[in-house]
């Protein structure tokens, strides 16, 4: 049987003081996230939104969460089956798509990660241990669009 955590996050945004460019239909969309014992989340909307390009966005989030999910799914997998990891560097994308009535959606991310392990005659498990890591990851497991790996693998 399985069990449930619960994860808890406060957003809080306040309208900023106005002043004479400020419009009703024109929100700041900075706001801030915290959870309990953490440092705060500056947050923003992407550039591209008319968010301030300086601070984490939803999207960037997202990502991030995808990436560092994978990234420790897979090494829990390798260190069940005997693989000495050295490093992990994964520079991973996102296609965000956007909808003529303004919502949209995610519709693919894509991950690079470079690995460099200590034993070449693992080098094809490795290389395939990122199916697993896929498989068991929680944040991949909770999204409804495709995730491509296209893992490189070297002996250090």
């Amino acid at each position: 049987m399985g069990f449930k955590h619960l994860f808890s996050a406060k957003l809080m945004w306040l309208l900023p003081q106005r002043n004479d460019m400020d419009t009703a239909k024109k929100y700041s969309k900075r706001h801030t996230i915290s959870i309990e014992g953490k440092p705060i989340l500056n947050v923003s909307a992407a550039k591209v939104f008319k968010g301030d390009s300086n601070l984490y966005n939803p999207e960037d989030l997202l990502l991030s969460s995808l990436v560092s999910c994978h990234m420790m799914s897979y090494l829990y997998v390798c260190s069940q089956n005997g693989i000495e990891v050295l490093s992990y560097v994964d520079n991973a994308e996102a296609t965000l798509e956007v909808s003529a009535d303004g919502s949209g959606r995610f519709v693919e991310v894509r991950l690079f990660p470079k690995v460099s392990i200590s034993q070449k005659e693992k080098m094809d498990l490795a290389l395939d241990l990122h199916k697993k890591a896929n498989q068991l990851c929680f944040i991949a497991n909770s999204c409804n669009f495709p995730i491509l790996h296209f893992p490189v693998c070297k002996e250090e």
